[in-house]
């Protein structure tokens, strides 16, 4: 018996390191084993591996490579042992790994796909909470994933939380964000991590954003320490009386809300940390649409309260309108983005993902009822009129909607932040609030 001596349950380039030499050196697999630490002499317990000038070059297919790299991750304790069979097996085999009926690639297959789910898991149920650490706000989070998915899941986790300081306890090993750097460290214990907290709520909406409720199977059992079981019923029941497509007529904002965070109309929602609905007066007599969350509201769940946001408030004040007073939304509810680097950069939403959105935006019109409607912006625009307008040449006229409402358009105040130069920048800014006024004018 050879036996190679892996680092880690992990090891994955040991783990091919020491197969390729195994297989070039003649090794049947009933001759072969791989151990985690086994050995303190060198590759082989029992022999050395065969010299260079006896190796036989050989290649295999790059589904196998994929399929090795998830496997590896499975918690059985034979996974090794499988995957040098196929290994071996594909010297005479070569299109083994299309035979999805053999027995040992079908073996693999639905080992990848149990890790797949555990990584999936993983995104969907840890659930972070908030401890003070010297005056800053670090997050912490216990999970006990079904296979060691912790290092091919962070990264997740670092694209949705980027600008959050977070770590994830887990029994395989820690995986530690500073907001610049993405660290592991040794196994972790649940007593290492923090009690229970007030923070339940986001956690919730958190979890609606990740599941898709056409595929919630409620006779599944879930464990105890996962918080979903309500939210669990929720979208079930959402999913039951509402299709998104027809039959859905929410009775309320917050119902509104609930159904938002389980959409999947259009893709929008996989990148996003949750979606943003609307807030103000449940009979506000003026709504203020916008485009889409920013990356600030995105975090925060609430709209308008970033750097655009600030401008809106200020304008609403010169104009003689308090923001308590109006119902401020978004076209579009979940944030559209593209990473670079450490930050997300906003990205114009499409028209067929305005359309898809648009379900939302005239359910909490029907609901808040609002007597004057400001779009800022082509996409708000398109939200609320169904069609594409020039803002420029349309802004500041008082639109009939049909349904007794008026629909004024402006920019959007995210343009205002743009303008470099300081003198433009002013007239603009003062045609913005001019644009206010009339609409207060309408009411």
């Amino acid at each position: 018996m050879r036996v190679a001596a892996l680092a880690g349950e992990t090891d994955f380039e040991g783990w091919r390191k020491a197969a390729r030499t195994f297989r070039q050196a003649g090794v049947s697999p009933e001759a072969a084993a791989f151990r985690v630490g086994a050995g303190s002499g060198g590759l082989f317990d029992e022999c050395m591996p065969a010299a260079a000038g006896d190796a036989t070059p050989f290649s295999v297919p790059k589904t196998f490579v994929d399929l090795a790299q998830e496997v590896i991750l499975h918690r059985s304790d034979d996974r090794f042992d499988l995957l040098y069979r196929l290994l071996w097996r594909l010297g005479e085999e070569p299109d083994l790994m299309k035979v999805v009926t053999d027995i040992d690639v079908a073996d693999a297959m639905e080992r990848a796909k149990n890790v797949s789910r555990a990584s999936h898991k993983m995104k969907a149920f840890v659930r972070f909470r908030l401890v003070e650490e010297e005056g800053r706000e670090r997050w912490w989070a216990w999970f006990e994933p079904a296979h060691r998915v912790l290092e091919k899941t962070a990264p997740f986790f670092v694209r949705r939380f980027t600008t959050m300081r977070w770590s994830i306890l887990t029994p395989d090993g820690c995986a530690h964000w500073n907001a610049e750097n993405l660290t592991f460290g040794p196994p972790a214990t649940r007593e290492m991590a923090p009690a229970e907290d007030e923070i339940e709520e986001f956690w919730k909406t958190y979890y609606a954003s990740t599941f898709n409720p056409a595929r919630l199977k409620t006779k599944v059992a879930m464990p105890a320490s996962e918080p979903n079981v309500r939210l669990a019923k929720t979208l079930s029941r959402i999913n039951r009386d509402a299709s998104f497509e027809e039959g859905f007529r929410a009775s309320s904002l917050s119902e509104v809300d609930q159904a938002v965070q389980a959409c999947r109309r259009c893709p929008l929602w996989r990148d996003a940390t949750q979606g943003v609905c609307g807030e103000g007066p449940r009979r506000a007599r003026l709504m203020i649409v916008g485009e889409q969350p920013g990356d600030r509201e995105d975090l925060a769940g609430h709209p308008f309260v970033g750097p655009a946001g600030r401008v809106l408030d200020a304008a609403l004040q010169e104009a003689g309108i308090e923001r308590e007073d109006v119902f401020v939304t978004n076209a579009v509810k979940h944030f559209k983005h593209e990473p670079r680097g450490k930050r997300r950069l906003h990205k114009t939403p499409s028209t067929g993902e305005v359309s898809a959105c648009r379900w939302w935006l005239d359910a909490e019109r029907r609901l808040v009822a609002p007597k004057v409607i400001v779009t800022l912006g082509g996409t708000a625009a398109l939200g609320v009129l169904g069609r594409k307008a020039a803002v420029t040449k349309e802004r500041g006229q008082g639109i009939e909607l049909g349904d007794g409402t008026k629909a004024l358009l402006t920019v959007h105040p995210s343009y205002l932040l743009r303008i470099p130069d300081e003198a433009l920048g002013a007239a603009e800014r003062d045609r913005f609030v001019a644009d206010l006024e009339r609409a207060r004018a309408l009411l």
